[in-house]
């Protein structure tokens, strides 16, 4: 017995709750498949929650182009529906003269992003901006922010069940097989079946390429080779008061944003994440790295005492490729059914950062897409 249904997304992190939520409010009938037992807790769960500006990615990049546009969309939402959330800028310090260039470099990037509102600031107005931070330069990003990443995927949840969406936590799904224009899925769990339907969103996070080499039909030169390194990052949580009041960010380095300080919500601060690539990451930070951390934080802020900081949570990010593909930022991949060549079907690979902030836009472009197969 094959149970039918008009669409089906599977993976119930951030990206694939907005999706679910776009496409119910489209009127579909949406049922989102989740191999957990709680939404969004991987990658979703294990970031530093912030709503990035957009001044890091390639020209005319997805992660450009859609973390822009979702920036604004996501901080009207969050206004609009209650989301806890912050506007309280960063800082890209330059803690030496070698490094100046690169907040040139990057304020480049934003002005041909659409970023517009960065401004540099110099060492006299770092001081009475961040009393702590130690930088010859900085680039200060007004727009950059906090958003209650639970908070917000609880609220895209409310929307797409609001427009009859359904859940199904663990609920994996194993395998899939297109049948002319139908996908039919194996989901396991507790009580395997067999879902069909006919628009099929994979937005599975670290899943996501496991998922399309599963589905029969799917050629396989459409799905991305897993990398066999996995990018993980640590974090280590600063205790006693928080010495900043912005997000402060180093220049970035190969394989991610560099270590950097954040704040929750709460006021506490964390520093995070590194980029640890080892073949099969866990969620257990490792404290052996901490030095490593001492090392960095202490470039922009020299003061901190030692043994301040402690183990904190650890993620690992669904990048597309490994530390040898020589650059720390790479595209995501949203394959519609003119890519792909299968109706209905839309994969959504390699959505790490800054996929919370481009969240809504996703969405809308997945909508798009399905609406123009």
């Amino acid at each position: 017995m094959v149970e039918q249904v008009e669409t089906v997304v599977v993976g119930a992190g951030v990206v694939g709750l907005a999706v679910a939520r776009a496409l119910a409010m489209s009127g579909r009938e949406v049922v989102v498949l989740e191999s957990e037992d709680a939404i969004g807790t991987q990658t979703s769960a294990r970031n530093s929650e912030v709503i990035h500006g957009g001044m890091y990615y390639a020209k005319g990049s997805d992660k450009a182009r859609l973390c822009v546009k979702g920036k604004q969309m996501l901080y009207d939402y969050c206004e609009s529906h209650g989301v806890n959330h912050s506007r309280l800028g960063k800082l890209i310090v330059a803690t030496a003269d070698e490094e100046v260039p690169t907040l040139e470099e990057i304020r480049q990037k934003g002005i041909t992003n659409g970023v517009h509102d960065l401004r540099y600031v110099e060492a006299d107005e770092i001081r009475e901006l961040e009393p702590n931070v130690n930088a010859a330069r900085a680039l200060l990003s007004p727009s950059t922010g906090l958003v209650d990443s639970h908070g917000l995927m609880l609220a895209y949840q409310g929307d797409a069940e609001s427009c009859g969406a359904m859940l199904a936590l663990t609920s994996p799904v194993d395998k899939g097989r297109i049948e002319g224009d139908r996908i039919v899925l194996d989901v396991g769990g507790e009580t395997p079946m067999q879902l069909a339907c006919k628009e099929l969103v994979n937005s599975a996070g670290l899943g996501a390429l496991a998922l399309g080499a599963s589905l029969d039909g799917l050629a396989s030169e459409h799905v991305p080779e897993d990398p066999k390194l996995k990018a993980k990052g640590n974090y280590f949580i600063l205790t006693g008061k928080s010495p900043f009041s912005r997000l402060i960010y180093p220049v970035p380095f190969v394989g991610g944003l560099g270590i950097h300080s954040t704040l929750d919500l709460g006021g506490q601060t964390k520093f995070g994440p590194d980029a640890q690539w080892i073949e099969n990451p866990d969620y257990i930070v490792d404290e052996s790295r901490v030095d490593g951390f001492y090392e960095s934080i202490r470039r922009f802020w020299p003061d901190l005492p030692d043994g301040a900081l402690t183990p904190g949570y650890a993620g690992v990010r669904p990048k597309l490729r490994g530390p040898e593909a020589g650059k720390y930022i790479d595209d995501f991949l949203i394959q519609g059914p003119k890519a792909n060549g299968v109706p209905g079907l839309i994969n959504l690979f390699g959505i790490e950062s800054p996929g919370l902030t481009s969240s809504l836009a996703i969405a809308e472009d997945v909508l798009n897409l399905l609406q123009a197969s």
